[in-house]
């Protein structure tokens, strides 16, 4: 059965019904039906259907006379066609009649399709003997584009563009963006139109396009924490005044300030001055409840996703901050904890529980992360409906209303002590345990008074940790008598890692023999050298310390001095410390007046701290870095070497840098440098170089000085430069690698640090290897040079901080009669600056032998800092030995 169905938008759907054929072969049914089907297609005429009796009322609306007359003239054809005659009648029924027992319903295509169907008819015709194949190649594809729109239109529209040989992925289901999708879904039994699937599959292609990234570079965090979520794990806020920010605000800075990673401090104060190393956070309204939803405001929006857990408390209280971080560390930030000293609500009244209490908070309270993030929601409309004239108490009514929580002092096996001070008590002689194992005291109505408190809370501190020490000692012994190896596994002192066992000889740890004036074991090689700097102060301290113990041990019976050190040795053990052996000569005397001398040898351990990473600030390699070369009249020679290095190390490789070239002229060469300019052929050899990196530039700088010291010439330079440049001094001696480039920018660091790198000195290959040829690149071992400690001629730092150096140095100089030309850059910074020097050998930075022209006018360190270097740098002192025993035996 064929039949079509209109739709109100239009759209005209076809169905088909399974059409039982006999043993004719007869197809003119088959004739009709394609008729009607292509003029549907076709024109598209929108017919009504109407099923009642099995007849066909066409839209036209013929007469049956009309009906009749086009009967008789289908049953005349049909005869003709069959070579029937008129007795064989039954052959050719009715048009209604024949097609009764085939199909249910057939539809007249009307009027409209009249002339169509006799010119297709006639066509038919002449093509019988074709008909089967033309009607099944015809219906094939006439049913196949209709049941692809059907098929369309039920899956809800996907594109023509579609990839077919795809895989089905479930999507979100998206309304419908026409009519006729909508309806289909509304009609299909079980679903209606509002009553869908939450997902539906597509089809989407196998291979997804590729789209283009907007941006060439991948988004990454500048810091890891922040890339894995990583949070601090304590924030304290400190809810000062106007009155007191600059002098109790100022003494909780100062005790516990550096205890935690950061602490805020609330206050009304606008303009005041307070020391630096604070923060300050300046409130509007001074009434107590709008400064506490102000700081917990401040805090949620600038902080909430930085801590893990939020601390506030009163600048007039005193707080243990070792206690509240060990606390916190036994508390789960997973729940809301509320927790510190609990109060009554003022008038009783505690909330829609009836029973819920706040936390004072010159005691301090202590809140998880989940609790301000909760409360946020519902702090203004506490603000506007809870009256009160406490901050704190109108904190805590907003929690018990808002999410029921109330405070406690105590919280998962843990509890928050507090004690209230009383004015009239001595803090000296104060032993209440109260008192001693608070986390927090309060009031302190005087900066002294927490200056006091600090010291006692330190002291009794440091107490408990030398009884957990000698607690820790005596269960070592204890427990060692039951080990295998007895008491012999104890070394001392009891509790610090043994000494270090060798397995071969080359690991066996000098001792290094000192007396108080001298060193028996030189850095340099030389047997003897003067102590000074630190290993002076190193030693003078250890003495001290053996006269302190012995007179803590014996007195009042015994006194001891020290008379001499006669020999003292001393080893870095890097598994426990600095260890030292002393022979002391001692005069000991009685309460009677009796002397006498001791000799004793003592032992002693200088052992190593806790190992702990120093946090620094963020550096990147991708810095632009400037590189300043200062030539003089003796440096001429050296420079074709060096730039045919650089070029290759650097040039050649692209790296963000540029070369400035700074010509020291003299006095007596600068007057005829328009006649006979001593670094011609230098320029010119930088004239090729430009012209072979054509996308580089080489400026330069004449000076004309006399005395060219290294500050004299960034004075110059800075000036030309912004603050954040980078530079990185060298000299004409120096091969500079590209891993020695970029470690000079990650050990430069703005505002708190500069690098000054050691580079390795070869030796002069003349005196030790005559017969190698030059420019070879030699070994780094200790036949072929030695890192020269004396030497400073590559330093790398920022222009800001160079500048901040300068400027302090000037003021030292104003009043003085000091030259400039006294210190070099290195004395600039340990002189005049805070920063952070950092000095280390360089294996990637080498020199290349040179013999420097050292200039006496420079200050006097500065000239025999470079006399030290050429005869350091001519050979060591077995090498030098041997050369001098050969030529003795050559007799030459």
């Amino acid at each position: 059965m064929v039949g079509g169905l209109r739709f109100k938008g239009g759209g005209v759907c076809v169905f088909l019904v399974k059409v039982e054929v006999g043993e004719s072969r007869d197809f003119s049914f088959l004739q009709s039906i394609l008729i009607n089907l292509v003029a549907r297609v076709l024109n598209t005429i929108q017919i009504d259907i109407n099923l009642t009796k099995g007849k066909m009322i066409p839209e036209n609306g013929k007469t049956d006379e009309e009906e009749e007359e086009e009967e008789s003239r289908w049953r005349s054809r049909c005869q003709k066609r069959t070579g029937e005659d008129s007795d064989r009648k039954a052959t050719c029924p009715s048009a209604a009649s024949r097609l009764g027992d085939r199909l249910v319903v057939l539809p007249d295509v009307g009027k409209q399709c009249g002339v169509l169907a006799m010119r297709l008819r006639a066509v038919l015709t002449l093509c019988r003997p074709l008909a089967p194949v033309l009607v099944g190649i015809s219906l094939g594809f006439t049913l196949s584009l209709l049941g692809l729109s059907w098929v369309d239109e039920a899956c809800g529209g996907i594109g023509a563009d579609s990839d077919l040989d795809g895989f089905l992925e479930p999507v979100v289901d998206r309304p419908s963006t026409t009519e006729s999708v909508g309806k289909a879904e509304s009609d299909r039994p079980g679903r209606g139109g509002h009553d869908r699937d939450e997902y539906q599959p597509r089809i989407v292609p196998y291979r997804r396009p590729v789209e283009k990234s907007r941006s060439g570079k991948v988004f990454r965090p500048r810091y890891i924490s922040s890339e894995l979520g990583l949070r601090d794990q304590l924030l304290v806020s400190v809810l000062s005044s106007r009155s007191s920010v600059g002098s109790l605000a100022v003494a909780m800075n100062r005790t516990v300030g550096h205890h935690f990673a950061k602490v805020l401090f609330f206050t009304d104060s606008h303009g005041a001055k307070f020391p630096g190393g604070m923060t300050l956070v300046t409130q509007v309204d001074e009434r107590p409840i709008w400064k506490m939803f102000q700081a917990l405001h401040y805090i949620h929006e600038h902080h909430a996703a930085e801590y893990d857990w939020f601390y506030f408390v009163q600048d007039d209280a005193y707080i243990q901050a070792d206690r509240i971080k060990a606390l916190v560390d036994h508390l789960s930030i997973d729940e809301l904890v509320y927790m510190g000293c609990p109060e009554e609500f003022i008038g009783g009244s505690g909330g829609e529980a009836g029973k819920g209490r706040y936390c004072h908070a010159g005691y301090g309270f202590l809140l998880s992360r989940k609790a301000p993030r909760a409360a946020q929601p519902y702090l203004k409309d506490c603000r506007d409906s809870i009256v009160g004239t406490r901050g704190d108490e109108w904190f805590g009514r907003c929690l018990v209303d808002s999410l029921r929580l109330s405070c406690s002092d105590r919280y998962q096996e843990q509890r928050y002590r507090y004690f209230e001070l009383d004015g009239k008590m001595d803090l000296e002689k104060e032993e209440r345990v109260e008192f001693l194992n608070a986390y927090a005291v309060h009031p302190v109505e005087e900066p002294v008074l927490m200056y006091l408190l600090h010291k006692r809370f330190t002291q009794n501190e440091l107490d408990r940790t030398y009884e957990e020490i000698a607690q820790l000692q005596m269960e070592i012994k204890n427990v060692s008598v039951e080990t295998p190896e007895g008491e012999n596994v104890v070394t001392w002192p009891v509790g610090i890692n043994p000494p270090f066992k060798a397995r071969t000889r080359f690991e066996v740890i000098p001792w290094q023999h000192f007396t108080e004036d001298y060193m028996f074991s030189c850095v340099d090689g030389r047997p003897m050298c003067e102590l000074h700097g630190v290993d002076r102060a190193d030693v003078s301290d250890i003495l001290e310390t053996v006269l302190e113990r012995f007179n803590r041990w014996y007195q009042p019976h015994l006194h001891f001095r020290l008379l001499a050190l006669s020999s003292g040795y001393r080893r870095f053990d890097p598994t426990r410390g600095m260890e030292y052996m002393l022979d002391l000569s001692l005069e000991m005397s009685t309460q009677r007046g009796n002397k006498r001398v001791l000799s004793k040898r003592v032992q002693l351990l200088r052992p190593l701290n806790t190992v702990e990473i120093v946090p620094m600030p963020y550096v990147t390699e991708g810095t632009r870095l400037h590189v300043l070369l200062p030539l003089t009249v003796h440096d001429r020679v050296h420079f074709p070497q060096f730039f045919q290095s650089f070029a290759a190390n650097a040039l050649d490789t692209h790296e963000n840098l540029l070369l400035t070239l700074l010509f020291i002229y003299d006095p007596f060469d600068a007057q005829k440098v328009s006649q006979d300019d001593i670094f011609a052929e230098v320029k010119e050899l930088i004239g090729e170089y430009q012209q072979r990196y054509e996308d580089v530039k080489f400026p330069w700088i004449s000076v004309k000085t006399d005395v060219p010291s290294q500050i004299k010439l960034m004075d110059i330079i800075s000036k030309k430069n912004p603050l954040e440049t980078l530079f990185l001094v060298t000299s004409v001696a120096s091969e500079l690698s590209v891993e020695f480039l970029n470690r000079c920018r990650m050990n430069a660091i703005a505002n708190w640090q500069v690098f000054f790198p050691i580079h390795f000195q070869e030796f002069d290959p003349e005196l030790l290897q005559p017969d190698r040829q030059a420019h070879v690149a030699t070994d780094l071992s200790r036949e072929a040079g030695h890192f020269d400690r004396a030497a400073f001629d590559e330093a790398c730092f920022y222009n800001s901080d160079y500048m901040a150096a300068r400027t302090r140095m000037a003021q030292v100089l104003a009043n003085s009669q000091s030259d400039v030309g006294d210190e070099d850059i290195f004395d600039l910074f340990v002189h005049h600056s805070s920063l952070h020097l950092f000095r280390a050998a360089e294996p990637a930075l080498r020199h290349r032998h040179r013999h420097r022209a050292c200039n006496p006018r420079l200050s006097e360190d500065v000239y025999h800092r470079c006399l030290q270097n050429n005869l350091q740098g001519l050979a060591s002192h077995a090498q030098l030995a041997t050369l001098l025993l050969q030529n003795e035996q050559n007799g030459t």
